[in-house]
């Protein structure tokens, strides 16, 4: 990816923040974030071309200079249109008509052999886990802050997808129900024996010790993706199960994460290059 790359990258991020009609202030901090990567110095141009309709995707698309910028593209538009909860049907769209420009042919979600394509509730969980593995890896060690915000906002949305109406103590009391934090715990002295390998590779000379923060990008993804897929088939399922069956879920779904992580390494280090933090936790305000 060159400097080239910069204002087609913008302008579909501007886009996406677009795509059902009205750009709420998650969205724009979304966008805000991915102008400051790319450290362009005026944007307003970009933003008029793209408030009148004078740019189209298939030509943005086209003027990418290689498949990182191609997947960089992408997935910040995924990480936008999902910004104030799991994309909707203009969204979905949007992100499909992106693909097809960019020639991605399935979602990046898609990481099993033979499975059928990601629903976007699949694929909001998993760019949320990777969001909070990438905290840990993050050489600020107060960005961990953050991971349990997200979680929470996670299972809100989630919520709110299946037609609930909730408050924060609901979201909170599914959380406890899983011990989630504990839990958590509980993994480290199991993950510890597994992650030594992995450390170098994902996180190559950063600091903190990379066994023990890799450690932490695994059970946070592990913890964050299990628990988006409880809080799915909870309130898919009018929030009738039993504490037991929702321990079981969320051990099946930790078994599942962690046949995933090592596909998703490279997103998780890239996401930690490419996150700001303070615009993240701005957007976190009041939850």
């Amino acid at each position: 990816m060159n400097t080239t790359d910069h204002a087609p990258l913008i302008a579909i991020a501007m886009l996406a923040a677009r795509a059902d009609g009205a750009t709420d202030s998650a969205e724009q901090a979304a966008v805000n974030a991915v102008v400051t990567r790319m450290g362009s110095p005026d944007v307003s141009r970009l933003a008029e071309q793209v408030a009148r309709g004078g740019l189209r995707v298939a030509d943005l698309a086209a003027k990418l200079s290689d498949d990182e910028a191609r997947q960089t593209a992408y997935q910040g538009a995924l990480a936008i249109c999902n910004a104030d909860g799991p994309a909707n049907a203009a969204e979905l769209a949007f992100l499909e008509e992106l693909r097809d420009a960019l020639g991605i042919t399935a979602p990046v979600a898609e990481l099993h052999t033979g499975a059928p394509p990601a629903g976007p509730l699949d694929e909001f969980i998993l760019q949320q886990a990777i969001l909070t593995g990438a905290l840990e890896i993050l050489p600020d060690q107060l960005a961990n802050i953050a991971i349990l915000p997200l979680q929470l906002r996670m299972v809100y949305q989630i919520g709110q997808q299946h037609g609930m109406r909730l408050d924060a103590a609901q979201v909170k009391d599914l959380l406890g129900a899983l011990g989630i934090g504990v839990a958590a715990q509980g993994l480290e002295s199991v993950v510890m024996g597994l992650v030594g390998g992995l450390a170098g590779g994902l996180l190559g000379g950063l600091g903190r010790g990379a066994a023990r923060v890799a450690t932490g990008a695994t059970i946070s993804f592990a913890t964050t993706y299990a628990l988006g897929h409880v809080a799915d088939q909870y309130y898919a399922q009018g929030r009738s199960l039993s504490r037991a069956d929702l321990m079981a879920l969320f051990e099946r779904f930790k078994k599942e994460a962690a046949t995933i992580f090592p596909q998703v390494q490279n997103q998780i280090q890239q996401k930690a290059g490419s996150l700001n933090l303070q615009s993240l936790m701005a957007g976190l305000k009041g939850i």
